[in-house]
């Protein structure tokens, strides 16, 4: 198929560029001028258009002739406003719906996010499936926009537009400069992360970067996917406070050892969310603490994938073997520290 990507300049978007050209696929990315072209610009035979998602007419013009999109572009940090997070997740998302079904597109996956369903009262969730409701209170404007955007893409639908929304977990591995797990070495090699435990198991379901791309790109060809949402794992879930120690341990960094005070870091992060509603802070920097963040890092959430499995593929590359990748890449651009100072 003729295949758009869109934030594929970023660490998931990169992979899905990948395994659509493993499979055969010719790949246009929509990409900001501004953007980071490093890896793209080593990869042969693909197309570049440039523009993003507020732009409809450099939408339009990306769309001409594609018949498959993978929507991997999203505002995904705590940074922005309300509007802001409206603008590019939703607006955006409706945007590209709209020319693909005018460019004549039959497929559009949709990445989403398992944070579309992370609720401010949630506790422990454990092998939750696709019947899970999306709360009523959402924990940022991250996780409200994706549901919004999710529901428009399920919504949108059509025997001859089938639409899916894939919800990878944690999403690790090479090319990574943004996500948990370089932020959360960055702070073990500094001393600066405490163990927030609290003495009990935190299991997570995490999702290898190329088990992601893999999933979309099988949801761009699959029978029986249209309005659906999957979520999308590895093999099996971690216990996060050991693989960080595991972590720290394979890149010479401290394992979280100093036990933090919880309900002095929940209140910490409570003020924090609501003074950073206010629109000027919200558009300038990212809060020191949040709910979100600390939810990630203390809350049980694992997901029974089964239908991923049965409709899509199961995943092919298990922790320890991607672990394994991520150690050789790391070496490969010059060992930890440069890892950590591309850190965004």
């Amino acid at each position: 198929m003729k295949t758009l990507v869109t934030g594929a300049s970023g660490f998931l978007g990169s992979h899905i560029v990948d395994a659509c050209l493993r499979a055969g696929d010719q790949v246009r990315v929509l990409v900001r001028k501004e953007s980071d072209l490093s890896y793209l610009s080593t990869v042969p035979g693909i197309e570049i258009a440039y523009g993003d998602l507020r732009d409809g007419a450099a939408i339009r013009v990306a769309m001409d002739g594609i018949e498959a999109v993978h929507h991997s572009a999203a505002r995904v940090t705590e940074l922005g406003t309300r509007a802001q997070f409206v603008d590019e997740n939703v607006a955006g998302t409706q945007r590209l719906l709209t020319a693909a079904r005018y460019a004549g597109a039959r497929r559009f996956v949709f990445v989403s996010s398992p944070s579309a369903l992370m609720g401010v009262g949630d506790g422990d969730r454990l092998g939750i499936d696709e019947t899970a409701p999306y709360p009523t209170r959402y924990l940022n404007f991250y996780s409200e926009t994706k549901a919004a955007a999710e529901r428009l893409v399920l919504a949108a639908d059509r025997p001859d537009f089938t639409t899916t929304a894939l919800r990878p977990r944690g999403v690790w591995g090479p090319r990574d400069h943004s996500g948990f797990m370089p932020r959360l070495l960055a702070k073990m090699l500094t001393g600066s992360l405490p163990d927030l435990s609290g003495g009990r198991p935190v299991y997570a379901s995490l999702c290898y970067c190329e088990n992601a791309a893999e999933a979309c790109v099988r949801a761009a060809q699959a029978d029986n996917v249209g309005g659906k949402a999957y979520f999308i794992a590895d093999p099996r879930p971690v216990e996060v406070w050991a693989m960080l120690a595991d972590l720290a341990t394979r890149f010479g960094a401290t394992p979280p050892a100093r036990n933090a005070c919880r309900p002095l870091l929940d209140a910490v992060a409570l003020a924090a969310d609501m003074i950073w509603k206010l629109p000027p802070l919200a558009a300038r920097c990212s809060p020191p603490l949040s709910r979100y963040s600390m939810a990630l890092l203390t809350r049980s959430t694992t997901y029974d994938t089964s239908a991923a499995q049965r409709d899509l593929l199961a995943p092919r590359t298990d922790h320890e073997t991607g672990m394994a990748q991520l150690a050789t890449w790391i070496e490969s651009i010059g060992g930890v520290d440069t890892y950590i100072r591309k850190v965004k």
